[in-house]
């Protein structure tokens, strides 16, 4: 190691990248400089998982001098684990610790770092980590993703003596990371996994795309004419909001008619093991300025991609910046992004603007079945009424799962989420239950009466199941 700053001329890239930010971020390499919160979320579904994998794997390591540790998507150590005296005296004293952050912004080049960094596995021996101090230990770390959302939630890191390490300590971590997404998926109640992301690049000629834009809302309107007008004075412009809210087709419909056969390019990451190959596919249209190229779920980068991506953009040679982002957030951008946007437009979540639900519910239709759709008036204020917690992209599987089934969308065709307000995970017989109650009172023209007969209960208890369940079926008293 190069005591003058520089990682070893044989450093893996992941590595360089990693030690070029910490000394962009103006980390010192002489010392870990503590940053601490007085409090730390111990309340969420991940910390609960992984707090169970980890406390039975210390069980069983006997006197290994090893720091189990978990941490938030911030690199926040939530909690430690660790038998041997000597480790947590010197994992104290280097603030590897609860409550202490420990990402690449305040500790430099080291293992969690870049493994919540570039969102995939990481080991760091020694003299790989930027700070001194540090180059004692070897750091094993596996980032935790949502198994609902997809979203990264924090990681599993294991410490040890650098001249203790072995390329297993990466594998156990791996084992305890993989525990903890699978037991968060069983807690969760199962509920299918997001796939994971496969990575799509394509092209859309502006005067191609579909005419009319169904939505009318005041919110969605500002957020198109933000994003327009942002774009139009040559902004690196950042479309954020909620998984599913339409953040691409705002930054798409920045640059329509902006200038004819203008192309633009909509790339959106897969896993972080196949974004090199990604960013070589479509990384030349950064210099065309005839293609405008929309960088969605640009949060969802690894670090160094992000630092490349910048590297393009900030030495771009063309008059307009030729790239829209979108993100979950600005927060959420990687530092190197965030510091070149010049505009933020936020799109309102689908909730926020319920007038929008049935015109795009029947351009949903219409996309399926090539023709327009009829949806009854009770049809509509169901889904209206509904909150969308996956925004527009739940709304399109709902249409096209009742639009391939008839002609006429009614009540009786939503799934049963739709109807019901009850957010905990149901039984699968309450499932079943819930669903036969809403096949009876969605048939028209039957009463709460008929159906309690129908479904052999009381009318009391028929009236207790629908508030039980949340249930809400338009028309109905």
């Amino acid at each position: 190691m190069d005591t003058s700053g520089s990682p070893i001329p044989l450093a893996r890239p992941r590595v360089q990248a990693s030690w070029v930010r910490s000394e962009r971020y103006g980390v010192s390499p002489e010392g870990v400089e503590p940053v601490f919160t007085g409090t730390v979320d111990t309340g969420s579904l991940f910390y609960e998982c992984g707090a169970e994998v980890l406390s039975r794997l210390h069980g069983t390591l006997g006197t290994e001098p090893v720091g189990l540790m978990i941490t938030d998507h911030e690199g926040l150590v939530l909690a430690r684990w660790s038998v041997d005296a000597d480790m947590n005296r010197s994992l104290d004293r280097v603030h590897l610790a609860p409550g202490f952050y420990f990402g690449e912004q305040t500790a430099g080049t080291n293992g969690l770092a870049l493994a919540l960094a570039d969102r995939v596995p990481a080991l760091v021996r020694s003299g790989e980590h930027f700070v001194a101090p540090l180059r004692r230990y070897t750091c094993a770390a596996v980032p935790v993703l949502d198994p609902r959302s997809g979203d990264l939630v924090g990681s599993i890191n294991m410490t040890t003596w650098s001249d203790a390490s072995s390329d297993l300590l990466l594998a156990l971590a791996q084992s305890a990371a993989g525990n903890t997404s699978a037991l968060m998926h069983v807690r969760a109640g199962g509920q299918p996994v997001r796939p994971l992301p496969r990575g799509e690049v394509f092209h859309v000629v502006a005067d191609r795309l579909p005419a009319g834009d169904p939505c009318a809302s005041r919110g969605w309107s500002e957020a198109v004419a933000g994003a327009r007008d942002a774009v139009s004075a040559g902004r690196l412009t950042v479309v954020v909001g909620e998984p599913g809210v339409g953040k691409s087709a705002v930054a798409t419909l920045a640059r329509q008619g902006r200038r004819r056969r203008e192309r633009v390019l909509v790339a959106r990451p897969p896993g972080p093991e196949d974004v090199e190959a990604w960013l070589a596919l479509w990384s030349p249209a950064l210099t065309s300025p005839d293609t405008c190229v929309v960088v969605a779920g640009a949060d969802a980068l690894p670090a160094w991609a992000a630092d490349e991506l910048a590297a393009v953009l900030a030495h771009s040679a063309t008059p307009l910046r030729p790239a829209v982002l979108t993100a979950s957030s600005y927060a959420a951008l990687p530092p190197a992004l965030a510091a070149l946007a010049d505009a933020v437009v936020e799109v309102p979540p689908l909730r926020h603007r319920p007038e929008d639900v049935g015109p795009l519910a029947r351009s949903f239709a219409r996309e399926l079945r090539h023709r327009d759709v009829e949806f009854t008036p009770r049809a509509v204020r169901a889904l209206a009424a509904y909150g969308w917690p996956e925004n527009v992209r739940e709304l399109r599987a709902v249409v096209r799962e009742a639009a391939s089934r008839t002609d006429v969308v009614d009540v009786g065709h939503l799934r049963p989420e739709v109807l019901s307000s009850v957010q905990r995970s149901l039984t699968r017989l309450e499932q079943l239950e819930r669903e036969e109650i809403l096949r009876w009172l969605t048939v028209p023209g039957t009463t709460v009466v008929q159906a309690a007969a129908e479904l052999g209960l009381s009318r009391a208890t028929l009236y207790r199941k629908i508030s039980q369940y949340g249930l809400a079926v338009p028309g109905r008293g």
